[in-house]
């Protein structure tokens, strides 16, 4: 890592994951991308990630599951839920950013966050 603040990416879709991926590294973060929530919650001991991007479908353990365990253990983490499921039914985050979603709207979700 590069000493830039990190984003925990919990994304199962290849394509989604880079996409998100790179837009994060071009908002000055590095992104550790996690494929379910099974991989994300193995990393808690080594990181600590100032924004999660969590899908909600994810194979395993729930999308809603991981965010509540990532609010749990990295309490000043800001918390993205991104998913095609109406937004109506995400649980409680600090943003959302429904699917398909552009460089311009994640940008808006990230641009206030303390780097």
């Amino acid at each position: 890592m590069t000493g830039r603040p990190l984003a925990l990416v919990v994304e199962d879709a290849a394509d989604q994951a880079t996409l998100l991926g790179r837009y994060l590294d071009r908002e000055g973060f590095d992104v550790l991308i996690a494929p379910d929530a099974e991989s994300a919650i193995a990393a808690f001991p080594d990181i600590h990630p100032v924004l999660a991007v969590v899908d909600l479908l994810l194979p395993g353990i729930s999308g809603h599951t991981c965010a509540r365990l990532v609010h749990e253990q990295f309490p000043d983490c800001f918390r993205v839920i991104s998913s095609v499921l109406d937004p109506a039914d995400y649980p409680e985050a600090e943003a959302a950013l429904p699917k398909p979603f552009t460089g311009a709207a994640l940008h808006r979700v990230v641009e206030g966050i303390a780097r």
